[in-house]
This record gives structure tokens, sequence and C-alpha cells, in this order.
């Protein structure tokens, strides 16, 4: 009974708190007294190599950031024990910065953040922006192209740098994509007293001799003749490259409103083909996400390139459905949605789709065989949902005059996955 009294006594001590301070380009002299004190009652800092040198002369102890960091920053941390840590982070650390991973790493009960005026906040700051009307690109982690569908006429965008080199890449692909006329303000140092900004237009720029630390401003400027790429599902066949196996304008339209994206969902996208619907539901919004799976080699290729092309390089693209399904990572195995575009008539094809989808996901799948009807009718029949048809017709010239050209007619059938009282899978009608 002793025993038991004292190894309920001995219970295992709450780690220390991680303290993290944001700091900006001016260093030591832009802090406040509440992120000073922070720094200097800690026995170790963590930092990059810039942020550590601004405050080694004020701190027991600093270590600077290896690179890659993800794999070492927890073992450098776990590494402090029951010491009072303090961790360094460019701006507002909640802002696209370390502090959203230590969140993940650590939780946010063992954070006690000393936010500092975000990037952003200051460039807004000196140009006059609005910030609630700014839209802001982190190209930190990400290829150029992710900016790409953000681009419209008349917005102003800031976008998040990588380093010294973003500010000319971002030029290259404003010019290569219709908005070379925008205009750019590159930000450097912003807040230090070796602040700098440079101002051009992006087809005449290439902005060299960046300072890393820099934010990009954009106004931009659509060329009179550029494609005009909407983030609404229904983009011209045109702006897709490939062999034009692809779920047509109007029916890709009518497909994207019956799998119904929100944001931050995922979809797996059976048949990618030139990955048109993939492509189109991850511009309904930046945080939405999309697996294709696609047999063909050469089109699992042409479905790279367009999602580069378009503005979402993070599609992810896998071999044929269902064989593949084991492939994709442990985030990306359980969707939201899945959309049968090819591949239906495969021996338990729809069956792994259905079995594959989260409760109270989608399944839309299309056919234009009388072979594949005949399975929709099947599994409306079993899992419920709802059948459609579409007909579309396209006007042609036909000698001096206009003639409608109907285009192949299409199935739809579309279902929502809800469990049942009685423990088993069925359908409703969306």
């Amino acid at each position: 009974m002793a025993l038991a009294q004292d190894a309920a006594l001995m219970e295992t001590p709450a780690p220390s708190p991680i303290v993290v301070v944001g700091i900006g380009a001016d260093g030591w002299d832009g802090l406040s007294r509440t992120s000073r004190t922070a720094i200097e009652r800690a026995e170790v800092v963590f930092g990059s190599s810039r942020q550590v040198a601004g405050v080694r002369e004020h701190c027991a102890a600093t270590e600077t950031w290896p690179s890659p960091l993800l794999p070492n920053l927890r073992p450098m941390i776990d590494a402090h024990a029951g010491s009072r840590v303090c961790v360094l982070a460019s701006g507002d650390p909640m802002f696209h910065g370390i502090g959203v991973t230590l969140v993940r790493e650590f939780g946010a009960q063992r954070l006690r953040v000393h936010p500092a005026p975000s990037s952003v906040s200051l460039a807004c700051a000196r140009l006059g922006w609005a910030l609630q009307h700014t839209t802001t690109v982190s190209l930190v982690n990400s290829p150029v192209e992710t900016m790409l569908p953000e681009l419209a006429e008349g917005r102003r965008i800031l976008v998040l740098s990588q380093g010294s080199s973003t500010p000319g890449r971002i030029a290259a692909v404003l010019s290569a994509n219709g908005f070379g006329a925008s205009g750019m303000t590159v930000l450097e140092q912003l807040g230090g007293p070796a602040e700098r900004v440079a101002s051009g237009i992006a087809r005449e720029s290439v902005f060299e001799s960046v300072d890393p630390l820099n934010i990009v401003a954009l106004e931009c400027v659509r060329d009179p003749d550029a494609a005009r790429h909407s983030r609404i599902p229904g983009l011209a066949d045109s702006a897709y490259i490939g062999d034009g196996q692809m779920t047509k304008q109007e029916i890709r339209a009518l497909t994207l409103s019956a799998l119904a994206p929100a944001p931050g969902e995922l979809l797996w996208d059976i048949g990618g083909g030139s990955g048109t619907i993939a492509i189109e539901w991850m511009r309904t919004d930046s945080s939405c996400r999309a697996v294709t799976f696609e047999s063909s080699r050469a089109r699992r290729e042409q479905i790279e390139s367009n999602a580069v092309r378009l503005g979402v390089p993070g599609l992810m693209v896998h071999g044929g459905a269902p064989e593949s399904f084991t492939t994709v990572s442990d985030e990306a195995a359980v969707p939201d949605a899945v959309f049968i575009g090819g591949g239906l008539t495969g021996s338990g094809m729809l069956e792994a789709c259905w079995d594959a989808v989260r409760a109270g996901g989608r399944v839309v799948a299309n056919s234009v065989t009388a072979e594949s009807d005949s399975i929709l009718v099947a599994a409306a029949a079993m899992y419920g949902g709802e059948l459609r048809r579409f007909q579309i017709y396209r006007g042609e010239p036909l000698g001096a005059f206009t003639t409608w050209r109907p285009q192949l007619p299409v199935t739809q059938w579309c279902a929502t996955k809800q469990w049942c009282a009685t423990k088993q899978w069925s359908a409703t009608t969306r």
C-alpha cells in the first residue's frame, strides 16, 4: 500500500517551457524588454547564424540550427530537457515561422511566444497597403509557380522569399505567364539599418545582388493577350498540354461541382489523363490537396507538367489504381473525395474507391460507354446516390453557317458515404 502511494506521488515532471522570441532585422535593439529578459534568462538559445550573432553577448549559450532542420529539431531541444530554452524566430514566429513547427512537435501548451512585427506587416507599413486586403504567398519551401493561381488583374500580393534569387525567378515566371507588365518592389532587411527598397517592371528586371532577407510586393497587371485562368473550375481545354485525354471543360465544371471541394480537403483522382480534375480541385483553394493515379508513364509526365504550369506543383502523381493505393503517404491516405474518370471497368475498382473514401466523403464517377454505364447503375442500386446524364453541344462552322456538334454524352454517379446504425456503409444523395 505504501509503495503504491509513493509511486503515485512520483509524477513525471512537466517539461520546461520553450520560449519563442520573434526578432527582426534590427536585432537586439528592436526587442521589447520582455523579449530581452527571456533571452538573458535562457540557458541555451537556438536560432539561425544571423539571429544568434545578434544576441550572443546577451545570453549564456547559443546553438545554430543545422540543415536540414526538421530531422534535428526535436533531438536538439530534447537534449536540453529541464533547461531554460529560448528559440529565435524571424518576425512573427506563428506567421510561416518556426513557431508553427514547434507547435506540431511539442504542442501549443509548451510554448511561450513573444512575436515581433512580421515582414508582411512591415512591408504593408512601408507601401501603404491595407494588410487585410493583401494576399500573401510563401515561397520559402515551395516552387515559384505556387503563386500563379493568385495572379489577377489589379491584385496586390506579398511574396515571402526563399533567398536572394527569388525576386529574379518571380520576374521570369510573371513574364512567362502573361503578367510581365506587373510592378515589383523588393524590400530587403526590413526594419534594420541596412533596409533597402528596389522597384521595377517584371519583364524589364532581373533583380541581382538582392539580400537573402527580402520580401517581394507585386501589383499585378495582366497582358492584354494573355490567357485568363480563373480559380473557378472549368478552365479552357487549351490551358492543358498533352494527348487530349481529359475531362472536357463543361463536364469538368459539373464534375468539380459534384465533388464539392472545401479548403484543406484531399481528392483522389483515378485515371488522371491530363490531370484536369485534380489540378482544378487544388486551384480552388491553396490548402486543397490531391493525388492522381495514372497507369501511363507519358500521361503521368504530362500531368506533372500541367500541374506546374497551372500553379499546383504539389499535386502528387502515382501509378495505376487500385494497385498503387498502398504507395500513398499516410497524410494522403484517406481522401475526402474520389473521382473515377478512367478504369471504371477494372476489377474491383469502384469497390476499392468506395472503401478508401472517408465517412462523409464523396465518390463521383463519369462514364461514356454502355459497359461503364451499367456499372454506375449497379453502384446506385447498391450504395444509393444520384445518377445524372449530360449532353453538351458546341457551336461549330458548317460552311457559311454554324451548326451544333454533340460531344459524347456523359453518365455521372455521385454519392456520399455514410455510416449507418446497422454498421453498414451506405450512401445518400448529395
